[in-house]
């Protein structure tokens, strides 16, 4: 069903939204100037809009529990544990909701813009997958499978759903935006997250209008205000991926180096690179995924193919998602993402000095570098979990944000994990799935004054 769901809502309600199928030639972009004044207001999260659900929750064949996890290739956690299990670090779900699972005992609400729950449903199962690559804890009857840090607290944020519309938009299909995405980062940041996973994506045009501002805020006050680090995926490319289109790739009179010039499709929030850790897809042996998209924001790539994690309707593991046909292995760059949400939550569990801004240096530094040097596919490498957690030098890097800041220093009491229920541009989280490009909706990052289209 999520496959299903996922191709029918990104794909249907996504890319036929947008003035055009076919994306403009390559031009040069960037994201706005971060604007203080759009940062959310603070406050319990609730839904912008009255919904309701329009389809049943997914059901997922369970996978063996020794099934070998993909996202696990290479990263030796076995000796990386000796050093540290990410005990002390919270790292935020912003997704479909995450599921309460045996093997998540760390588990924490942390609220809902999709319904009215404190964010431990998830009808869409993204949530539940993405929770357990990063912090799945190890089962006693001797199973195999853990998250990439195991010790440490996940905060589920549901932001957005496939399975709900606005109960005033009978034709519309799923519910999320980039304002919602925008609030959940701000309340991650003021609940504590020292770490938010976003593997959700705005995937447009160079020309669409996207008008993503207070997102910007709200990644700005994250990392320069709260101290929090931020990663979200590079997003999916392919037949029936949330992107319309690859972005070129390396341009051998600029070999290494990002080029902002050639560009086909913006991708927020990842194209705030002075912001986030933007994470492209690699297989297991290291090669990059046919559908990970290219752009100038790509940081570092990860495993995110033959993925297992934890079954959102179960209390077992899950390794494919059912379609119309046979089940399709779960792949993409929303599971490349919590992969390197964990080695974060490692590396500020082991230095703990470290600043934000450090510690995304110290991921990038620390990745396997391509021959040529940086990569738009790959980035600065694939992610080395060992280096990462035991670089004993970070290069130089300005702790300071480079502009004043003028946000609020503390949070409404109404943001403990406990009281917290959560409530655009069009998002959709980029899932792949098998050869194809599959995508998930966690947000419909779409803001209504924007110039693209209502569904």
């Amino acid at each position: 069903m999520i496959a299903e769901r996922v191709t029918r809502i990104c794909v249907a309600g996504l890319l036929a939204t947008l003035p055009t199928c076919f994306a403009p030639p390559a031009a040069a972009v960037t994201p706005p100037m971060v604007d203080d004044s759009m940062l959310p207001k603070p406050g319990p999260p609730v839904p912008p809009r009255p919904t309701k659900q329009q389809d049943p929750c997914v059901a997922a064949a369970p996978a063996d529990d020794k099934a070998e996890a993909g996202q696990l290739a290479g990263l030796n956690l076995q000796q990386v544990w000796k050093f540290t299990r990410g005990a002390g670090q919270t790292v935020a779900v912003i997704d479909t909701g995450v599921e309460r699972h045996r093997l998540l005992p760390h588990l924490v609400p942390g609220g809902d813009y999709v319904s009215t729950a404190d964010g431990t449903d998830d009808c869409d199962g993204h949530g539940t997958i993405v929770a357990g690559i990063i912090g799945a804890a190890p089962d006693s009857d001797g199973s195999t499978f853990t998250g990439i840090a195991p010790d440490a607290t996940i905060v589920s944020i549901r932001q957005s759903s496939n399975k709900f519309r606005a109960i005033d938009d009978p034709s519309g299909s799923g519910f999320g935006d980039v304002d919602t995405l925008a609030s959940a980062v701000r309340t991650a940041a003021d609940m504590g997250a020292t770490v938010i996973n976003v593997s959700s994506v705005a995937c447009l045009p160079v020309d669409s209008g996207l008008d993503d501002r207070p997102l910007g805020a709200a990644l700005a006050y994250a990392v320069d205000v709260k101290n929090v680090v931020v990663v979200a995926a590079a997003g999916n490319v392919g037949s029936a991926g949330q992107c319309p289109e690859q972005n070129p790739t390396t341009d051998p009179a600029r070999a290494g180096r990002p080029d902002w010039d050639r560009v086909n499709v913006l991708v927020s929030p990842a194209w705030y690179d002075d912001y986030v850790v933007t994470v492209g897809s690699v297989d297991t042996r290291g090669a990059p995924s046919a559908f990970s998209l290219a752009g100038p924001w790509v940081d570092v790539a990860a495993p995110g193919e033959g993925i297992v994690s934890l079954d959102p309707d179960g209390e077992g593991l899950v390794s494919s998602l059912p379609t119309a046909g046979d089940p399709i292995p779960i792949a993409g760059t929303s599971y490349a993402a919590p992969v390197v949400s964990g080695i974060v939550a490692l590396v500020r569990s082991r230095s703990p000095e470290l600043t934000a801004r450090q510690v995304m240096q110290r991921i990038k530094a620390t990745a396997h570098q391509p021959a040529a040097g940086w990569d738009p596919v790959v980035g600065h490498g694939v992610v080395d979990a060992m280096a990462a957690v035991t670089a004993g030098v970070t290069p130089a890097l300005a702790d300071a944000p480079s502009r004043p800041v003028s946000y609020p220093t503390s949070a409404p009491t109404e943001h403990r994990a406990d009281r917290i229920s959560v409530g655009g541009a069009a998002v959709c989280l980029a899932v792949s799935v098998g050869a194809v490009t599959m995508t998930t909706v966690t947000a419909r990052l779409r803001r209504s004054r924007n110039s693209v289209p209502h569904d």
